[in-house]
């Protein structure tokens, strides 16, 4: 176990019975004055985990596509006395955490689309086709599950700050341990929230994808970085200067709808320096990121009329883990909602689908204008 000593945490590592590892992240006072120990043991006895995930590179378009046919069959809108990621209560079904109660809790996924857990042959074939055209790859990586908080009911927003303080603390530990995974690129936290976007479990929590290869977005950024190296800095200025776009401002941190938002809800959070990732923000900017995420969430579902909780993806986009240009990304959330009116849904037809040209059903200024009348 380590402690935290800017915002206290108790960690606490353990494998669950298939190999999976788990850690505990507790905040509260009498995890750690020591007067709650966690049960670790899990025993449901489950074999160990194993994937045959694979990568196979597109020849018309030179993007990575990953395979995880494990995948089809994860758990999908479990009932609620089923629901895997609870804690384990005594006389009911064991889960993925075995304890009776816990404040964060981190394991590698079940149904992962990157694993560590997997037997590469020596003869395994470096090409998918006869001509050589598609090379294949193992998805070689590690996928998590962050949970939240225990009780099932609440969302990102409803959290205290300590716990949301938490959570950044966990990013960022999480940030720095992928990040040492021999070949990984990219580290990636998000939340889907949603039965809308596809959300298979509704218990409170995100995930962390750590990627043997660039994704799309970050190789695009990190080409737009290499003819502009002040991108960032530029964009921040230029937004600030025009303000039409701009949902609030904190000391180290700016919140505003970019210029060329392409959905019909979409903010981005940036910070006012130079910041690769989680690892590198300071105690004060973790702080006031923690009101500003808390304000933020609420502000999001209080965007449209009649909805209670407003389906969103919370994409936390980080510097590659090791690119001549690293230290001119700047981390930011992109936080983003497919729902373009109240229980509407805006669907990625052939326009986006197929051509990757999208089509907004609203303005950047209006998204602002609404989400600085709710914050």
């Amino acid at each position: 176990m380590s402690v935290n000593g800017s915002h206290p945490l108790k960690i606490t590592r353990t494998q669950l019975s298939d190999g999976r590892e788990l850690l505990f992240f507790d905040d509260s006072p009498k995890a750690l004055s020591g007067e709650v120990t966690r049960n670790t043991e899990d025993h449901r006895g489950l074999p160990e985990t194993h994937t045959d995930s694979e990568m196979r590179r597109d020849p018309l378009t030179g993007r990575w596509v990953v395979f995880a046919a494990h995948r089809m069959n994860r758990t999908f809108l479990p009932p609620a006395n089923e629901n895997p990621l609870a804690p384990t209560k005594e006389g009911a079904l064991p889960t993925e955490v075995p304890a009776e109660d816990y404040d964060v809790v981190v394991f590698e996924n079940r149904f992962p689309s990157f694993s560590l857990h997997m037997d590469v042959p020596e003869d395994y074939a470096d090409y998918a086709d006869e001509g050589e055209l598609v090379p294949r790859r193992p998805a070689r990586a590690r996928c998590e599950v962050v949970c939240f908080a225990p009780n099932p009911s609440v969302s990102f927003k409803d959290l205290s700050e300590h716990r949301i303080r938490t959570i950044i603390e966990v990013w960022a530990h999480r940030t720095a341990a992928l990040s040492t995974i021999d070949g990984v690129q990219t580290v990636f936290p998000f939340e889907n929230r949603g039965e809308e976007i596809g959300v298979t479990l509704q218990h409170p929590h995100g995930q962390i994808y750590s990627y043997p290869f660039l994704p799309p977005r970050i190789s695009d950024i990190m080409c737009q970085i290499e003819r502009t190296p002040t991108l960032f800095e530029d964009m921040l200025n230029s937004e600030l200067a025009d303000g039409r776009r701009i949902v609030t401002e904190t000391e180290s941190f700016v919140a505003f709808v970019p210029a060329a938002a392409k959905w019909p809800l979409e903010v981005m959070v940036m910070p006012r320096r130079q910041v690769a990732d989680f690892t590198e923000l300071n105690d004060t900017e973790k702080d006031e990121l923690t009101g500003l995420l808390k304000s933020l969430y609420t502000a999001v579902d209080n965007f449209f009329d009649g909805v209670e909780k407003t389906p969103y993806i919370a994409a936390w986009n980080q510097a590659p883990v090791q690119h001549p240009d690293r230290d001119k990304f700047r981390m930011h959330l992109q936080l983003f909602s497919l729902m373009r009116s109240p229980h509407r849904m805006k669907f990625l037809a052939s326009s986006e689908s197929a051509m990757g040209v999208w089509i907004n059903d609203t303005t950047p200024e209006i998204i602002a204008e609404t989400l600085r009348k709710v914050w």
